[in-house]
């Protein structure tokens, strides 16, 4: 699983604390960092294989910065890789998300760490089936 935070958004610890508790759970993380651009975020999924993209946005910025992550995994054949979203998402906005392909959206009401993995691996499964 890939997590990376796209944007100026510099804050991490969500992110930080989602990529810890993955580990925990015993998925093998790459942890991208903060300030990242969609082509970055892209391109560390395409070289690390990942099955899953987590991206963490908190700058309001989603709905200009996912599109272009899933734009350039398309660009990549990598559609089929789910992505998941968490952060401070207004509700129409996390229907338009899910509508343009995300997977799922967490928002500070999704504060269950152990919720949010399980619903991940999900998510993964699905996008294999495997369920």
């Amino acid at each position: 699983m890939l997590v990376g935070k796209p944007g100026l958004d510099g804050h991490s610890n969500g992110a930080e604390q989602v990529a810890v508790r993955a580990r925990d759970a015993g998925f093998e993380v790459v942890y991208q960092g903060i300030r990242l651009t969609p082509e970055q975020i892209v391109a560390a999924a395409v070289a690390e294989d990942v099955h899953c993209v987590g991206l963490s946005i908190l700058s309001g910025s989603h709905m200009e910065l996912v599109p272009a992550v899933l734009d350039g995994l398309r660009a990549q054949d990598m559609a089929d890789v789910p992505v998941v979203v968490g952060g401070i998402i207004p509700e129409s906005d996390a229907r338009r998300l899910v509508d343009l392909g995300v997977a799922a959206v967490y928002t500070p009401k999704d504060f269950g760490l152990t919720e949010i993995m399980a619903g991940i691996v999900g998510v993964i499964r699905r996008a294999n089936g495997l369920d």
